[in-house]
């Protein structure tokens, strides 16, 4: 007898109005988070928060407010999993069991709306996140997965949330399409039509100059090329890098109009007061590339007492009349740079500063902002660098580092143990080839023979 085929009608179904929780869908908990809720609980992060937090928040009296262990856990969600938005993180964890649970949230409870989360960031201070991203920074120095004596120094663009076709004047505060119309007439062009205003602009001499233009919702935005060779408003996220371990000992935000050898000074002396922090050891020796080189820079780090492996930029032939200190300091680094620790520190340099890029930025969801202002983006970019390197804690631990580091393992070992298995038959067939061409030599068979032999 035959089954009739069921049907999904879900207008006809009504809603429970009663549901016993021992009927409740329950999940087991994601693997990942589960190991990542082990660490968290290991070293009191719950307690520590509150104790960082404690000045924002008033008594029980007013609103129900989101508790500080679960707004950083928020963002740390928002790093394993990609999200770049705190619209998106908010959804994220209102469709997932897996997190309901990792955030300590039941069923019958509503998750935090992406305004709460927002308003949380805004009121706490930006010496808060970056205190969180130090407790993450001393973790890693237990592990020994902290030196800090090699540091990278690199930098990358960050489109921002701000359109060019806003930009102002910062002198009358005039549009663009307003300022071309007043070049237009002044060209001798009357009341023109857009197609004549789109000819005029492609025709004349353009500079759209950070001293003349600006957004005026996102003021800190910068007028920049990007690295696909398109023009955006952006800002500039400057990294420090442990070169011994990969792990981010500073991270800052800074104008994408400032040049490497401008915004290299606040970076490094964050980096060495976190090292020197969780360490107890000052920075050595700082690697970057030829845009950080010039003659302020090498001397301001010798200042310090540190090494320097900047490679140098084709400038042709120098004349050092008068500059012997210069001179003596520039060859100094070129000798470090050409040597086989300097290559090899700059190979090491180009792998683990790009990966940190990689991780926040493309696979993190940060490449493209959807946030204003300096602190704001700060702000989250501080706790992102946090979860990175909690992920490289966990990889240490458990050999994987985010949520589908767990599909990947497992993929890995399928083809491991598929590549184990072709080797082992041919192996076996190279023996048996072996052994019959033995057998046939003494049974003086013609080859011929011995391969129908084979065959049969």
């Amino acid at each position: 007898m035959g089954m009739g085929m069921g049907k999904r009608r879900k207008q006809e179904r009504q809603a429970d109005l009663w549901l016993a929780s021992q009927r409740m869908v329950s999940a087991p908990g994601h693997a990942f988070y589960e190991r990542l809720e082990g660490v968290l609980r290991a070293h009191g992060f719950d307690r520590l928060v509150e104790h960082l937090c404690r000045r924002f928040y008033r008594g029980p009296r007013g609103r129900p407010s989101l508790a500080p262990g679960v707004y950083f856990r928020l963002l740390l969600i928002g790093y394993f999993e990609g999200l770049d938005s705190e619209r998106g993180i908010a959804w994220r964890v209102a469709d997932s069991l897996s997190l309901r649970h990792f955030l300590g949230y039941g069923l019958d409870e509503p998750t935090p709306e992406h305004s709460t989360i927002s308003r949380t960031r805004r009121l706490l201070w930006l010496s808060t996140h970056r205190a969180v991203f130090r407790l993450v920074l001393e973790w890693l120095a237990q592990d020994g997965l902290l030196i800090g004596r090699t540091v990278s120094v690199d930098a990358t663009t960050l489109e921002a949330n701000a359109a060019m076709r806003s930009i102002v004047r910062r002198d009358s505060g005039h549009k663009y399409e307003q300022y071309v119309k007043e070049l237009a007439r002044a060209a001798g062009i009357e009341d023109a039509t857009p197609e004549q205003l789109a000819r005029f602009d492609r025709k004349r001499k353009k500079k759209t100059s950070n001293r003349d233009w600006r957004h005026p919702h996102d003021p800190d935005a910068r007028v920049a090329k990007m690295k696909d060779g398109h023009t955006h408003l952006a800002h500039k996220a400057e990294h420090a890098v442990d070169l011994e371990t990969g792990a981010i000992v500073a991270i800052t935000l800074q104008p994408a109009d400032m040049g490497d050898t401008t915004t290299i000074e606040s970076t490094l002396a964050e980096a060495q007061a976190a090292v020197e922090a969780v360490c107890g050891l000052p920075v050595e020796a700082v690697v970057a590339d030829k845009g950080y080189h010039s003659d302020g820079v090498l001397a301001h780090l010798e200042e310090r007492g540190l090494r320097t492996y900047l490679p140098e930029p084709e400038r042709g032939r120098r004349k050092w009349q008068g500059k012997r200190a210069e001179q003596k300091r520039l060859y100094a680094n070129r000798r470090r740079v050409r040597g086989r620790r300097g290559k090899a520190l700059l190979r090491k340099r180009a792998e683990l500063t790009e990966r940190s890029f990689a991780h926040m930025y493309e696979t993190g969801g940060m490449r493209r902002l959807h946030l204003r202002g300096r602190k704001n983006i700060l702000k989250r970019l501080v706790v992102h660098a946090a979860a990175f390197n909690l992920a490289l804690l966990l990889r240490s631990r458990h050999g994987f580092g985010k949520p589908r580091g767990l599909q990947d393992r497992a993929q890995g070992l399928l083809c491991s143990l598929t590549h184990g298995l072709i080797g082992v038959l041919w192996a076996l067939r190279a023996r048996f080839r072996a052994a019959w061409a033995q057998v046939a030599r003494q049974l003086r068979l013609s080859p011929a023979a011995a391969q129908a032999l084979a065959r049969a």
